[in-house]
């Protein structure tokens, strides 16, 4: 199976650079536990999910949400309905695809702490599942 690349960094403000390194550590915490980045954030009709990653026959969609702090409440906290309903209408999609077909599918959430000197990683398996 072809991996996408890392879309790498790119020129932005602080809040998508902040996001950024939280995909890319999200990615590098997942594959040290034995899964494969499959794509980095597939965008179809509006929806995105950040990473979709492969471990044995399970398809994770995953969405990061990364903050430097936790004043305002946890990052996982900010996934609203709403972007639920865009990422499982995102899955559906991807999971049409022929090779895809027979996967079980999973929805996590990997929140992710970017403090000054540390990096808190919180990977919440079947965050959410589809009404």
């Amino acid at each position: 199976m072809q991996r996408r690349k890392d879309p790498g960094p790119c020129e932005e403000g602080a809040a998508p650079r902040l996001g950024r390194k939280g995909e890319a550590a999200a990615a590098r915490y997942l594959e040290k536990n034995g899964y494969e980045i499959v794509e980095y954030n597939y965008s179809i009709f509006g929806s995105e999910v950040d990473l979709i990653a492969r471990k044995d026959e399970t398809l994770c969609f995953v969405e990061v949400k990364t903050r430097g702090t936790d004043n305002f409440g946890l990052p996982e906290e900010f996934v609203d309905e709403r972007k639920r309903r865009k990422i499982i209408r995102a899955a559906k999609v991807f999971t049409g695809q022929k090779e895809y077909e027979d996967f079980y599918v999973r929805f996590d959430i990997i929140s992710v702490l970017h403090k000054i000197d540390d990096i808190e990683i919180n990977h919440i398996m079947h965050a959410f599942q589809e009404e």
